[in-house]
């Protein structure tokens, strides 16, 4: 049974199993010998999001490599381009551990991933979250069903099937792009509470000040004016 590095769990058996089953079920660019030395440059991982969101890996960035700096690489280009479009996130001391092909402890962050995948993947729930401009601009959006022409032979139920499986591919391509656009919006929002709170921190640092120094020193503090000179009286 493997740890879960950083944080307060374990991996039960069935746990494990079923994240090896979902790993052996994925078609990867070479088999699998050894979990822990294969995965350990990324590449793999970044093969598994593909699978299931081609739109957000470009797999090509990503290089094979037995160089540990290379694996880094891989790795932080996961964690910068791709892990935080699913909210998804790999920490630096696992990252080390991963690409020195430490035991027990890329097992664990398949598992998380598949979780986040299999809530993400084709989901609703991204979509019923969005802001009301992108509910709106979703509950608006209408498909055009490609000119019917005339057909010479007889119509049968397999033409109907495959125009029908068009108008559904192309329905699932604008949901991954307002996935795409809900994810972006959140990071930013995610941004922007934090500016908020590093100002909030200030100002009640500030605040304190008044008892010991009086107003007119926080005031010369706030403007980075110190030291504040006291005019003579």
């Amino acid at each position: 049974m493997c740890m879960v590095l950083g944080m307060d769990r374990l991996l039960s058996d069935k746990e494990e199993r079923d994240t090896l089953t979902w790993i052996y079920k994925i078609p990867f660019s070479r088999s699998i010998k050894n979990i822990s030395r294969d995965f350990s440059d990324g590449v793999m991982v970044a093969e598994i999001v593909e699978h299931y969101f081609p739109r957000i890996v470009d797999i090509h960035n990503y290089i094979t490599s037995c160089n540990t700096q290379q694996k880094r690489n891989n790795w932080n280009l996961l964690n910068k381009r791709v892990f935080y479009k699913l909210d998804f996130y790999v920490s630096e001391d696992m990252v080390e551990k991963i690409v020195s092909s430490t035991p027990c402890v890329i097992l664990p962050v398949l598992f998380f991933l598949k979780e986040k995948l299999g809530k993400l993947a084709f989901s609703d729930v991204e979509i019923q979250r969005a802001e009301p401009g992108i509910m709106a601009q979703l509950a608006e959006m209408k498909i055009t069903e490609p000119t019917k022409k005339p057909h010479k032979g007889k119509f049968t139920p397999e033409t109907s099937l495959l125009e029908s499986r068009k108008v559904m591919v192309e329905k699932e391509r604008q949901v991954l792009e307002l996935q795409d656009i809900l994810r972006d919006v959140q990071v930013k929002v995610r941004k922007l509470e934090k500016v908020i709170q590093l100002k909030d921190k200030r100002i009640e640092h500030l605040t304190s000040l008044l008892p010991k120094f009086g107003s007119s020193v926080v005031f010369c503090i706030s403007l980075r004016l110190l030291p504040c000179q006291e005019s003579s009286v």
